[in-house]
């Protein structure tokens, strides 16, 4: 019963809800320059030196060739779910926002007249673990399989923005099967006796 959860868990999973939807719009993935890549560019660039431009650009082309082939694991930009991952990132805005909606509405339901006569609503804030879960798969496998750039030229690693996703998903699933905690007088004795 709705009258059993904790109001205090089910604010952690609409917090949970938040922190997914925020963390769609952060950064999950650093783009860097592979040595493969640095090396195509370098010699990208002295090729299209080399047949459109006059001798001073060759030059110049020459002394940078050696620093293009170089710049290997370099950031080349941070890119966010929103960008990279364009039919999940709308998935996960909809689970955040069913887990969102769910969790608030359990908890305007205890927190209202019904609840007082002992009538609060029954079953709410379940769907919030179970859009959690579905929320958190969803992260985990973007996380273990990210998405693969075209020809091996550049490289993603894990930024925070995916990390953040996973722990709001994690929240929303822990926060309905947080423990109901009663701290009354005899709760507060049994605490000190043990």
């Amino acid at each position: 019963m709705a009258s059993d959860r904790s109001r205090y868990g089910l604010l952690v999973s609409a917090a949970g809800a938040v922190l997914l939807a925020v963390s769609v719009f952060l950064p999950w993935y650093e783009l860097t320059l592979t040595p493969d890549g640095a090396s195509f560019a370098a010699n990208l660039a002295q090729g299209l030196a080399g047949q459109y431009g006059n001798e001073s650009l060759q030059h110049l082309i020459s002394g940078v060739h050696g620093n293009l082939a170089s710049a290997g694991g370099q950031q080349l930009a941070a890119l966010s779910a929103r960008q990279t991952l364009h039919d999940l990132n709308v998935v996960l805005l909809v689970l955040a926002g069913i887990a969102l909606f769910d969790a608030l509405t359990t908890i305007a339901r205890a927190a209202g007249p019904a609840a007082v006569g002992g009538g609060g609503g029954g079953g709410g804030g379940r769907m919030v673990s179970l859009v959690g879960v579905l929320a958190a798969a969803c992260v985990a496998y973007r996380m273990s399989v990210p998405p693969v750039p075209a020809g091996g030229l550049v490289a993603l690693t894990l930024r925070e923005g995916s990390w953040l996703a996973l722990l709001g998903s994690l929240m929303m699933v822990l926060g309905p099967i947080w423990p109901r905690v009663s701290l009354g007088p005899a709760h507060v004795d049994a605490l000190i006796r043990a």
